[in-house]
């Protein structure tokens, strides 16, 4: 395997042969453009956007997470029937994934990833991007024409406008998603549908991963 030789040669790079990896699980998408697809999760450690209503901040944290060699990160996901691989986070664009995308796509994978655009630089090869921008920290604008989706989570009111304003932005054909917050739908979610039907450019994303007690 190419880790074990460059381990045995000492030119594993750490920065791109490694990942801090928090977790990774076989199960379906459960939002957005790829709901009910079978999926490989692929759940990077760090970030720095802060959101107060982030279900996984135990991400955050970089350094907390073991490092895995990209080929172990690849074997765990050839352990599985399904070739769609999403990366996520944390903030996956944080590390340099060029490395373990390149693997993916040569293992015969799907290379999908979900990202709040943040970071100064796109790397990796993307057959899917999802840019989910957040309130708390400015997107890099770099992000607007190599998002396929764009996923905005709707907390409060406020939300449906900053949703809009990143749409002048984007390509052409981007899909446009609006998803609650779990803890506040039962409030925002009737809003949603009512904007949907006034505004049908956009569609509801829905965390059903939630609603069928699956990871």
């Amino acid at each position: 395997m190419i880790a074990e030789l460059k381990q045995q040669t000492g030119t594993l790079d750490p920065q791109t042969d490694t990942l801090p990896v928090m977790e990774a699980f076989y199960t379906l998408q459960g939002e957005g453009a790829h709901t009910g697809r079978a999926a490989y999760f692929i759940r990077l450690g760090g970030c720095d956007v802060g959101c107060h209503w982030c279900d996984v901040k135990e991400s955050w944290d970089a350094d907390a997470h073991p490092r895995l060699t990209i080929d172990e990160i690849v074997a765990g996901a050839l352990a599985y029937p399904g070739r769609m691989a999403v990366i996520t986070g944390g903030e996956p664009l944080m590390h340099d994934l060029t490395n373990l995308t390149n693997a993916l796509q040569k293992a015969g994978f799907q290379t999908n990833i979900e990202t709040s655009g943040v970071c100064q630089a796109v790397t990796g090869s993307w057959d899917w991007i999802c840019f989910s921008p957040k309130k708390f920290k400015k997107p890099n604008p770099a992000i607007f024409d190599r998002a396929n989706e764009l996923k905005v989570i709707i907390y409060n009111a406020s939300d449906f406008a900053f949703a809009e304003s990143f749409v002048p932005h984007l390509r052409p054909g981007c899909k446009l998603f609006l998803q609650t917050e779990w803890s506040r739908s039962n409030e925002m979610l009737p809003r949603i549908v009512d904007y949907v039907k006034d505004h049908p450019q956009w569609q509801i994303s829905l965390q059903t991963h939630k609603y069928m007690d699956i990871p």
